[in-house]
């Protein structure tokens, strides 16, 4: 019995062990950006030409921007590639306080990371809900030279905008509001930090119409022909003041990993 216990016991030290090992090569390939508010944020950086900082949506990471062929693309071009995990997701920190996402925290990270590179100019490119934190970026810092918004319309002009405020309230319990439930059961089926994506959500940021009419900078709008998310895409390009629309096949889930994306993009950088 007591051989038994021990072999237990020593079959579960070596899980923890292995799990921790996997878990510190994973977060080898990259380093620790410390944020102005102590919050650690993971990131990468590959390649040595003009830098593109690639931000992930909801629920994601950084990784998985290499899944799709705008990763691979943009080195083989030349461009030095920074991806990150934003604050509460991935391997970095995750907060559990309304002080840990409000007041534009998650752009102010990749401000803050881009001072610590070195950056003086830099493009950025976000999908989804990166995209919402990439409008504040190119608002905020005057060294972006050229955005790009992937699977965006104009609902995030909102401040109000319900399905933010439903998703909010779905996970911290509310089960009255069935128009997210694909998101609600798709996060419950993964290892997420609940919490953490319900902040996010709570102090999701918007950009207004008047803050974009201001917007001197190229900026691209990038669109699934399948993708019904997120508002309009073509009230937004008449938003953002010489922008350009781009449609690309796929939905929601799939248009950002298609070669037509990555072409549309690297054209655009160019």
């Amino acid at each position: 019995m007591k051989k038994s216990s021990a072999g237990l016991y020593l079959f579960i030290l070596m899980l923890i062990i292995g799990n921790f090992v996997r878990a510190q090569q994973v977060a080898s390939a990259g380093s620790y950006y410390n944020s102005i508010d102590g919050v650690k944020v993971y990131y990468e950086v590959k390649g040595d030409g003009f830098p593109v900082i690639l931000v992930h949506g909801f629920s994601g990471t950084g990784e998985g921007w290499k899944k799709g062929q705008l990763y691979n693309d943009l080195l083989t071009a030349g461009y030095k590639v920074i991806i990150l995990d934003q604050r509460g997701n991935g391997h970095s920190d995750k907060p559990h306080t309304d002080a840990g996402y409000a007041n534009d925290a998650e752009a102010k990270d990749i401000m803050g990371l881009a001072t610590s590179l070195g950056l003086k100019q830099y493009d950025i490119v976000g999908y989804s809900r990166g995209s919402i934190i990439t409008s504040r970026v190119f608002v905020l810092d005057k060294r972006v030279k050229k955005a790009v918004m992937g699977g965006m319309g104009d609902a995030y002009t909102n401040p109000e905008w319900p399905r933010r405020i439903h998703a909010y309230k779905a996970l911290m319990g509310d089960t009255s509001f069935h128009d997210v439930d694909g998101m609600i059961k798709y996060i419950r089926s993964n290892p997420f930090d609940e919490l953490a994506l319900a902040y996010q959500q709570k102090w999701q940021p918007s950009t207004s119409k008047q803050e974009l009419a201001k917007v001197k900078i190229p900026v691209l709008l990038i669109d699934g022909t399948e993708d019904h998310d997120n508002g309009d895409e073509v009230a937004l390009n008449k938003l953002i003041p010489g922008s350009k629309l781009v449609h690309v096949p796929g939905d929601h889930n799939s248009a950002s990993r298609t070669a037509e994306f990555s072409k549309a993009v690297l054209d655009f950088l160019k």
